[in-house]
Formats: C-alpha cells, sequence, structure tokens
C-alpha cells in the first residue's frame, strides 16, 4: 500500500467519524427540543381551590393547591403542596390528606409524594392520622393505598408497618406488613 493510498484512507476514516459524531450531536440537540417542547403545561393555576359533586349534587372533595400545572398531551395534572379533603359516602366527617407533590391522572387517580398526611376529622376514630411517603388515592371509590412505609397514630397507640389499604367509605383500615405497635393510654 503507498502513502497515498493511506493517507486516503485516514482521511475517509477521519471524515466519516467526524460526520458521525456530528449527526449523533445534532440529533441529541432534536431530542432534547422534542422533550422540552412536550412538557410544556397547557395551563397553570396559582393557588388553586376546586371543588367535585357526584351526580346526587353532594360533596365529594375539595382540593386545595398552591400550584397546579395541567398536560393534557400526557393527561396529567401537577400539583404543588395538594391539600384534599375527602368526603366519604354516609359520613358527616371528611378526611383531610395533603403532601408536598401531587399527580392527578385521568383515571381519577391521585399519587402523593413526599410527607404524606391523612388526618380523620371525626372525634370518634380510632386512627387520627396516618403518615407516608408515598400513598394512591382513587377519587372514584376513596380507597386509598401505599406499598411503602406508613405511621399511624391513633388513640392510645402508635402502629408502623409497610403497604396499607384504607377505604374511607367503610372505614377499613388494612396494614399488609405489621412492624410495630406501641400503646400509650391516655390518662384521663
Amino acid at each position: 500500500m503507498s502513502r497515498t493510498q493511506i493517507f486516503s484512507l485516514l482521511f475517509f476514516v477521519l471524515t466519516v467519524t467526524a460526520y458521525s459524531i456530528l449527526e449523533w450531536h445534532h440529533t441529541k440537540q432534536e431530542d432534547i427540543q422534542v422533550v422540552e417542547n412536550n412538557i410544556t403545561p397547557d395551563f397553570i393555576a396559582e393557588s388553586l381551590k376546586s371543588e367535585a359533586f357526584s351526580q346526587k349534587g353532594l360533596l365529594t372533595y375539595r382540593i386545595d393547591a398552591s400550584r397546579m400545572e395541567h398536560y393534557s398531551e400526557l393527561a396529567v395534572t401537577h400539583f404543588e403542596f395538594p391539600k384534599y379533603t375527602l368526603y366519604p359516602k354516609d359520613s358527616d366527617a371528611p378526611w383531610k390528606i395533603s403532601a408536598n407533590e401531587g399527580t392527578l391522572y385521568n383515571s381519577n387517580r391521585v399519587k402523593l409524594e413526599n410527607k404524606v398526611l391523612l388526618i380523620s376529622t371525626d372525634e370518634n376514630s380510632l386512627i387520627r392520622e396516618i403518615h407516608g411517603k408515598y400513598l394512591e388515592l382513587d377519587l372514584n371509590t376513596n380507597i386509598i393505598s401505599s406499598e411503602n412505609s406508613i405511621r399511624i397514630k391513633g388513640v392510645d397507640f402508635a402502629m408502623q408497618g409497610t403497604g396499607l389499604i384504607i377505604d374511607l367509605n367503610t372505614k377499613q383500615v388494612t396494614l399488609t406488613q405489621h412492624e410495630q405497635t406501641i400503646y400509650q393510654p391516655s390518662t384521663h
């Protein structure tokens, strides 16, 4: 092989490599632009307050959030510091659930994350508070669930475990894996 052929081959390899790198870089920039364009919310609301009613005209839930972003293309709504007040069937006492972040899907399922707190406003309820990092709420059925670590505070007890299912309509609570319960009778 002559020097001319070696230089020609080397030049060809360098040219193809440079072209490939430029095309790869250009494609990556287009992908970033597509992703950035897709994540722009359709609308934003600050200090959101909204109520939902059943077909019978009964209040089913109320939501307050410091910020809401709706993405119709993704079929999701993202909330910052959402606070739901839930009104179960045949109950006068609502439940309150709050978190740092929430995502509402078109199926009326809400994923609540970061410092989630569920509070019973019923003075006769055995359970007062439920704490966790993550809870899912089905707004159609008033069923709350989680597969994560949970802390339950009640009248004269505190309980820890993993996994939770709560039906707010029947007030049935199921803790999937019990880890610890501490009883502390109150002195009345």
